[in-house]
């Protein structure tokens, strides 16, 4: 590892997830910053990204918790990626060492390789699924329609609900989503069916 300063950045879509697990990483690493956006990976024009990118120096290591938190753009990742390399940075991505670039110090060539194409591929793959999850929102949507199923009323526990209890559960039950919580336990902890919990959670994606 060089000298320089570890930089960690997290992303968040929306206010209603939550950030602690990738912070939690970041800091067990040993980052000496975080820079932290919510925002879509649908590009880069974040306001937090394009802050911690202005200090990367020589040496310095940007972390992230994975690949999808970076971005989901194939070609702007691999533009980015591309940047940052220019500025002999490194980049570690705590789920997947391989593409970890420090490790390749003494083997450009070979560092090179290996981070273009599980690089390319994992790219594609993040904004496949992106693409995927946002044409079966509309198809869901359009078969509900000409069922007359689709009413486009919200449920009662909803990031918009009157009632502040409500929201207060739905927020919860957001929260345990994000942390992987089994929706057998999620139901348990906030006395919410799992019809209604399942319900939440194919309307609710991680993008």
């Amino acid at each position: 590892m060089g000298k320089g300063k570890k930089i960690g950045y997290a992303r968040i879509s929306s206010k209603t997830q939550n950030v602690d697990r990738q912070i939690k990483e970041l800091n067990e690493y040993g980052c000496d910053k975080i820079f932290i956006d919510i925002a879509s990976g649908r590009d880069f024009k974040r306001t937090e990204y394009q802050k911690m990118k202005n200090i990367l120096r020589f040496d310095d290591e940007l972390v992230i918790h994975d690949l999808s938190r970076f971005g989901r753009n194939k070609e702007e990742i691999l533009q980015e990626w591309k940047e940052i390399m220019e500025l002999e940075a490194d980049i570690t991505v705590l789920n997947m060492p391989i593409l970890n670039t420090a490790q390749y110090k003494e083997s450009k060539a070979i560092g090179q390789l290996v981070s273009d194409i599980f690089l390319t591929v994992l790219s594609w793959t993040v904004e496949e699924e992106r693409k995927r999850i946002k044409e079966a929102q509309k198809e869901g949507i359009a078969i509900a329609k000409e069922k007359g199923k689709f009413k486009g009323r919200p449920t009662k526990y909803h990031a918009n609900a009157k009632d502040p209890k409500d929201r207060l559960i739905y927020n919860e039950i957001i929260r345990l989503l994000n942390e992987n919580e089994s929706v057998k336990n999620i139901s348990e902890k906030t006395g919410v069916t799992r019809m209604t919990i399942y319900n939440i959670k194919k309307k609710y994606v991680i993008v």
